[in-house]
């Protein structure tokens, strides 16, 4: 009888939404390489004025050839934004990076090169922190293409660009 009883609950159970994964997300429309997102039906608009002013901080590296997931997650920001309707000039990022995350943005990082290139051509300012830098043996030379050097994580700052 308990048998009957929870195999007949388990046939009236909902079976809860489907899941779409991984093909619910694509890239673009800014950065095309980078930054899968998807759509979200019933969500909140943004207004066409919307202003993003919005940092990320890491201090985790990532695995040998992937990615940074904090850089990708940048590019997602900027375009899951984008594609919602935010005007990409009114999208300003900065990442501040440090900890052992600084090897990600040396010349020498090769599974983040191209995804830096894309970011920093979108002017999302990379910021690494000075004091982890001298602790792994990080100078400015070392640093890919438009990544910056701050004196430390926690004094890092964001000047308006001319």
């Amino acid at each position: 009888m308990r048998h009957t009883a929870l195999a007949l609950a388990a046939l009236f159970m909902p079976t809860g939404p489907s899941i779409a994964g991984e093909d619910a997300f694509a890239t673009g429309p800014v950065i095309e390489e980078f930054g899968p997102h998807a759509a979200v039906e019933g969500r909140a608009e943004i207004p066409d004025d919307a202003t993003f002013k919005v940092s990320f901080d890491t201090s985790k590296k990532a695995d040998a050839g992937a990615p940074n997931r904090t850089l990708a997650s940048a590019a997602r920001f900027i375009n899951m934004h984008a594609a919602a309707g935010a005007d990409p000039a009114n999208i300003n990022l900065a990442i501040v990076i440090h900890g052992k995350a600084v090897e990600d943005v040396t010349h020498e990082a090769d599974g983040n090169l191209a995804l830096i290139a894309a970011l920093t051509a979108q002017n999302v300012r990379i910021i690494v922190c000075g004091q982890s830098a001298v602790y792994y043996g990080v100078t400015a030379s070392d640093l890919a293409p438009g990544v910056e050097m701050a004196l430390s994580a926690m004094t890092a700052r964001w000047p308006s660009r001319q």
